[in-house]
């Protein structure tokens, strides 16, 4: 198996409208922001603001 392949219920998860929803896990593992508002954002990005809410811990 390869390591970059995502896993379900690890990286991802399936909502109750079918779409897949990444892991505050999966978004540190890919290591950066990509500034949509994601469900799960560990870097607390803010789409309505274009704003970062809190800083990430390292």
């Amino acid at each position: 198996m390869n390591d970059n392949q995502i896993k379900e219920n690890e990286d991802f998860y399936y909502n109750e409208q079918g779409y897949k929803v990444f892991t505050e896990k999966y978004h540190l593992k890919r290591g950066y922001c990509c500034k949509s508002g994601c469900k799960h954002c560990p870097y607390g990005y803010d789409k309505k603001t274009d704003t970062f809410k809190k800083q990430i811990k390292k």
